[in-house]
């Protein structure tokens, strides 16, 4: 990426920087708002999918004869007609058929599609679809996946998808089909570990964790005339579009995504995911087919990464970390999805931002026969911040140091290489500052009861996606602006930010900008929704043609009244400077000759040098701080958090307001990831695959105490020095509640933290300590 635009001088006041009113709140408070849920087309017929019941069995037959009788059904699709298509997809590795053909590899799998006039005669032909399987022996866990005997997932070489983007895809071993190694000095590693005074290991597990957004995963499909039109509830509508051009042998320009607002997504709509499916049953009804899932079935369709890590920590005895060692696998389920970047991305993680003398990190994306995981909130980081947080806090209560001291001696200064063996970007931030802020939120040094414990957590996530973004602000004839950009709106706010930006170039009211949702007929190129890089990436992008908009129309006015244009201004919606002024308006018709027209800006981002890789990067840092309280009932286990403390290290915070409200739901998300959510298997099997057994965070579970600190230093690669957020807060809440909990005198090696579990672990240290 080049370096940010040097934005011309205006009067105007600031756009940016202030909490201005949501864009979408209007539409959203009235019921307005259109989700993919709404789309109604003519002859539309609803999809339903048919899920196998078992987590490994060979197909033997299939009969669909009753459902295809029913009256209102309008076909039934198996995987068997969709041989002339590309059977596998998968932008990472292509392991995956639309619909199994020959085997079904997890609980849940989609074996067969029907289309019908109206929802419940579709609910019920799935019903009456009979199939016969031939059990095959159940890898359920990681452990299972990866011994000797562990009956194979998949055979065969693995194929590269569209987007894999981590370099030459390596062989399979067994089921392990991605592979992440750091390594920087092997030898000083042997002699840290050898003469190290002090040593904290230990074996660690991460449950698998729904992404719980309030829409479901919905995708409305129209195929006909050699086009797809999918109107989804996705958030990379772009790289969706290429894949399914890809499966269907498509021009992508014969692909047409239109996302409408998302009611949620945390990466859980990270991307392709129904639209495959929904796609195929168009082809075969010849009609519009709209696919809804409830809640269990996008349990099956997406989660979070379950995890097992033995992690080694040394230091000397006055607190100077000398080396850490991890070995961590990673269940990615039956197919790989977005499992080598969650992978990568926690390889990243493990060693924590701390000067080392030595690190090894050997990371395993494996198959296993359960539901696929993919992309969440801060994942990798979240998977390894509270581990590698937790050993810090041990090594500081051995040597007899202050945890926030043994941070301050070891966290690695501005313009340090993050990655042990010193590729990709330095550090961007102030940790030592900014983690004593967050302390000092929870009243690091104030008194505390017993079973009463503080904790802080400091972390790095490799954030920012690949860097490529385009964007078109044009300027109507009123002077009212358009603003085209693809980044999807699912909450966060991103409309109201990019109106934001190109305000403040042009100089106008926020209240005259409109951002349009994705449409990737008409909207310009962006990459995807995620890793923190909408504001970054897509906003820069957006000042960027804010900024080409405003020189067109300096330009037009120079040229006009006959004067240099360096000495002209934009302020307040007008043109001024050489002893005259005008509106915008009044320009467009000087430029086109009549009161009509339009004036258009572009702006790009693009890797500048390289080809903006993960293993170059990442495009920023993003920074993962958290402290916390805790109290914890000895009797029962409960454990409840009272105060917590976030920074948001944004750079520039165009909108402070959505910045806090981020960070708030990242921590209540972080609660939740800490204290109860766990999906729950029994032989590959799903067992809680509800609202009722499948515990999310309530406002009950809130923090009596929530503080957000902002730090705006300019240094980010993004529009007026900004750099992503929201993620951060939610890798940093779970690694401060655990360290908090040990800082009450319960170490803990498994998340959740349930009332069970904690009660077993104090009972076992209160044994241990009378004996």
């Amino acid at each position: 990426m080049s370096a940010r635009p040097t934005a011309d001088p205006t009067a105007a006041a600031d756009r940016v920087g202030r909490s201005e009113r949501r864009k979408d709140a209007g539409e959203k408070i009235r019921g307005r708002a259109q989700f993919a849920g709404d789309i109604n087309l003519p002859r539309m017929l609803h999809g339903k999918v048919l899920r196998a019941e078992l987590p490994h069995a060979r197909i033997v037959s299939i009969d669909t004869s009753a459902a295809e009788a029913m009256p209102g059904v309008v076909c039934v699709l198996l995987g068997s007609e969709l041989e002339h298509f590309d059977p596998y997809w998968g932008h990472a590795i292509k392991d995956r058929q639309i619909l199994a053909v020959d085997r079904v590899r997890f609980a849940g799998e989609p074996v067969a599609a029907v289309a019908a006039e109206d929802e419940a005669t579709a609910e019920a032909a799935v019903r009456s679809i009979v199939v016969d399987y031939e059990e095959l022996p159940v890898a359920g866990t990681i452990a299972e996946a990866i011994a000797d005997d562990a009956p194979p997932i998949h055979e065969g070489a693995l194929r590269p998808g569209l987007f894999h983007g981590l370099g030459e895809l390596a062989e399979r071993e067994g089921n392990v089909c991605y592979r992440y190694r750091l390594d920087a000095g092997s030898v000083e590693l042997a002699e840290a570990e050898a003469e190290a005074e002090l040593t904290v290991e230990g074996e660690y597990e991460f449950p698998a964790v729904y992404q719980y957004a309030m829409e479901t995963h919905t995708v409305v499909a129209e195929f006909g005339d050699g086009e797809i039109t999918l109107w989804a509830s996705c958030q990379h509508p772009f790289l969706v579009r290429a894949e399914i051009a890809d499966l269907f042998n498509l021009p992508i320009g014969r692909v047409r995504v239109i996302v409408p607002y998302l009611g949620g997504g945390f990466g859980s709509k990270s991307y392709t995911k129904m639209e495959p499916i929904t796609a195929a049953l168009a082809w075969k009804a010849g009609r519009p087919v709209r696919i809804a899932n409830r809640v269990d079935e996008s349990m099956v369709t997406t989660r979070r990464h379950g995890m097992r890590c033995r992690m080694t920590t040394t230091a000397s005895r006055d607190g100077k970390l000398r080396s850490r060692s991890v070995r961590l696998w990673l269940d990615t389920g039956a197919y790989a999805d977005n499992g080598p970047r969650v992978c990568a991305t926690a390889g990243d993680a493990a060693p924590g931002p701390y000067a080392w003398d030595a690190v090894h990190v050997d990371a395993s994306c494996v198959y296993s026969n359960t539901a696929p995981a993919g992309s969440y909130r801060a994942f990798g980081a979240v998977h390894m911040q509270w581990i590698g947080e937790s050993q810090i806090d041990e090594l500081a209560r051995r040597a007899g140091i202050d945890p926030l001291e043994i941070r301050r001696r070891n966290l690695l200064r501005p313009g340090q290489p993050v990655r042990p063996d010193g590729t990709g970007k330095p550090l961007d931030a102030d940790l030592v500052g900014d983690v004593e802020k967050a302390a000092a939120a929870v009243g690091w040094d104030e008194p505390k009861g017993e079973w009463t414990g503080r904790g802080v957590s400091v972390g790095l996530l490799a954030a920012g996606a690949h860097p490529v973004s385009r964007a078109n602000v044009r300027m109507e004839a009123d002077g009212t602006v358009e603003v085209n950009v693809g980044t999807t709106e699912m909450g966060q706010g991103a409309r109201t930010v990019m109106a934001q930006i190109a305000a403040q170039e042009l100089a106008i009211d926020t209240d005259r900008v409109t951002v349009q949702g994705a449409d990737t007929r008409f909207t310009p190129y962006d990459r995807s929704t995620g890793a923190s890089r909408s504001t970054t990436l897509a906003g820069l992008a957006v000042q960027r043609a804010g900024a080409d908009l405003r020189e067109r129309l300096l330009k037009t006015a120079a040229g006009a009244w006959g004067v240099e244009r360096a000495g002209l201004e934009v302020a307040e919606g007008v043109v001024r400077g050489a002893g005259r002024e005008a509106a915008y308006p009044e320009l467009i018709a000087e430029r086109f000759g009549f009161v009509g027209g339009e004036v258009v800006g572009e702006g790009e981002v693009r890797p500048e040098q390289g080809s903006g890789s993960y293993a170059e990067g990442p495009v920023f840092w993003e920074i993962c701080i958290a402290a916390a309280e805790v109290g914890v009932d000895p009797e029962t286990g409960r454990v409840e958090v009272t105060r917590t403390a976030t920074i948001a290290d944004v750079g520039k915070a165009i909108n402070p307001l959505l910045v806090e409200r981020q960070d708030e739901g990242a921590v209540l998300q972080g609660v939740g990831n800490a204290l109860f959510e766990e999906m729950v298997y029994a032989d590959g099997v799903l067992t809680n695959d509800n609202l009722l057994d499948y515990r999310v965070p309530r406002i009950e579970d809130m923090p009596a105490q929530m503080t957000g600190i902002i730090v705006e230093n300019a240094d980010g690669p993004g529009p007026y020095g900004a750099k992503g957020c929201g993620e951060g807060a939610q890798a940093a809440t779970p690694a401060a509640i655990a360290t908090a909990l040990a800082d009450a005198g319960v170490p803990m090696n498994e998340l959740p933290l349930t009332p069970e579990r904690v009660w077993r672990r104090i009972q076992e240290l209160q044994e241990a300590k009378s004996r």
